[in-house]
């Protein structure tokens, strides 16, 4: 399913552009159209980013049960998965932290990021695991959705009480990944894998089809509930916790995802592809690309540069990101065409008499 790697590529293009934005643009520029659309499709790369983390996790949980594996050894696949999340999470944390002392703080390492999120919600969410696919796809569907019913819900109560480190896990936030909405996506993207796992290749454009047609579905209905003049919560944040903005991206993903079908199978086909190829790296290139936007190396030209600056800038990060991907995909070749270099300059043994 190459497709799914070209919508990962077409996210890390998104976020890349986004960051660079938001790091080095002008504050006097960030309520200028270029700055907020380049923030407003930035906005879409996590939400595509968690649904196909989703995607991922249903494959692995009905490849497990094709294998013939039982409930619990499949629901420990899945807690494995969050683990390894988990971990890469921390780590990240430890080498931004690390690389940036002594001026960054040690709270630093406990910000929640969207690994963190990843992890968190999939440990929750591993349950689902124990279910058959078929079944996945209703009750995930139904997950999605209380999760983000419940999110203006949860962003309105008390949460003092808990400490702050933990409340990020949980609470609405622009400042982190929260559970609640963003794990939605996740369970979205659970019961979106498992119909892609149940449905015949032969059917899989007529299955892309009727989800583009939902998709559309999806945003038209979330606009116009989110513009009645009432709502059935005391309190809500459109761009915080919003149901109605989880469904609209919801919607533009399935259209997404509709479209990069269509695309990789009926326009490039096995031709090679750069948002492909960067779909294929994309945890390399996110974990790069933030310690080189966000981290000291560029400190001088942080908040400094106008929009077309930024936008020169964007794409000289996201060419460079295409090379790290390039050469880590091809990083056997390059090495074997190095390796007679390197040996060729190597001391020789001088025999003894």
């Amino acid at each position: 399913m190459t497709y799914l790697d070209w919508v990962r590529g077409l996210a890390v293009v998104i976020m890349l552009q986004g960051h660079v934005f938001h790091s080095f643009s002008r504050q006097d520029l960030r309520t200028d159209g270029p700055f907020v659309l380049s923030q407003f499709f930035g906005g879409m790369g996590p939400a595509m980013f968690l649904v196909l983390t989703g995607i991922t996790l249903a494959f692995l949980m009905d490849g497990r049960q094709r294998q013939g594996l039982g409930p619990m050894a499949r629901w420990r696949a899945a807690l494995r998965r969050a683990g390894y999340l988990f971990t890469l999470a921390i780590l990240f944390r430890i080498q931004l932290w690390a690389f940036a002392y002594p001026q960054s703080s040690w709270t630093n390492l406990f910000k929640v990021d969207i690994l963190n999120c990843m992890g968190f919600a999939i440990v929750l969410m591993s349950i689902m695991a124990i279910f058959t696919t078929a079944e996945r796809v209703r009750l995930c569907a139904v997950l999605g959705v209380a999760i983000a019913a419940a999110s203006p819900v949860v962003s309105s109560m008390n949460w003092t009480w808990l400490p702050q480190d933990i409340a990020a896990y949980i609470v609405p936030s622009t400042q982190y990944f929260a559970f609640f909405p963003w794990a939605a996506f996740i369970a979205f993207g659970i019961s979106i894998g498992s119909v892609l796992r149940l449905v015949e290749p032969a059917h899989t454009n007529r299955m892309m089809q009727w989800g583009a047609l939902l998709g559309l579905a999806l945003m038209a209905g979330g606009q116009y509930f989110s513009n009645l003049p009432f709502s059935v919560y005391p309190k809500s944040d459109f761009w915080v916790d919003s149901p109605g903005l989880i469904v609209i991206k919801l919607g533009a993903v399935m259209l997404l995802l509709a479209f990069a079908f269509v695309w990789s199978e009926f326009a490039v086909g096995s031709a090679w592809s750069w948002v492909r190829q960067l779909g294929t790296t994309s945890l390399l290139v996110y974990w790069v690309h933030i310690e080189l936007v966000y981290g000291r190396w560029f400190g001088s030209w942080k908040e400094s540069m106008n929009n077309i600056e930024c936008a020169f800038a964007a794409v000289a990060v996201i060419a460079l990101m295409l090379g790290l991907s390039m050469l880590r995909t091809n990083w056997p070749s390059v090495r074997a065409a190095f390796r007679p270099l390197f040996s060729a300059q190597s001391p020789r043994r001088v025999s003894g008499d």
